[in-house]
């Protein structure tokens, strides 16, 4: 058995689309980043490569490179999920927090958690994905930011 951990963060703004877990969700401002810069996918990417010891998703899929400009994050968490089976691993379950005050998610959560066990070739039971707020502490509770963090176990 073998647990990873990913975390991952991005600026929301203005003009950006917001992708959690491969959702579409309807706000005002999107993550900024390289990729479609769904949280989500990248924390869970992380957790499944870091628990397979085979590095992360930025050495992976870099933002020097164009071929990942606005790339679909859900495409990327599945060939990560191809290379960790290629180096002899399944994966058994995965536990995702997404960090933010607003948006408020939980009319999402059920779709994200399919898309997420989609990609990871599981039953939906065999992943969590939950939403919590910061208080409006920080980046994640002033608006300026999201977060993500999961863990993944593999065997």
């Amino acid at each position: 058995m073998r647990v990873g951990h990913g975390f991952d963060a991005h600026r929301l703004v203005e003009g950006r689309r917001l992708v959690l877990g491969g959702v579409v969700i309807p706000f005002e401002r999107g993550a900024l980043g390289h990729s479609d810069a769904d949280v989500l996918a990248h924390a869970v990417s992380d957790a499944i490569l870091g628990a397979a010891a085979l590095g992360d998703l930025g050495a992976r899929f870099p933002d020097t490179d164009e071929r990942w400009r606005d790339a679909d994050s859900m495409e990327l968490l599945a060939a990560c999920v191809t290379d960790v089976r290629a180096a002899g691993y399944r994966i058994v379950n995965v536990d995702a927090t997404i960090v933010v005050d607003r948006p408020k998610l939980a009319a999402f959560i059920g779709e994200m958690r399919e898309n997420v066990a989609q990609r990871l070739v599981l039953d939906v039971e065999a992943v969590s994905v939950k939403a919590k707020t910061s208080e409006g502490m920080g980046y994640t509770g002033d608006g300026t930011g999201i977060a993500a963090y999961a863990v993944a176990l593999l065997e």
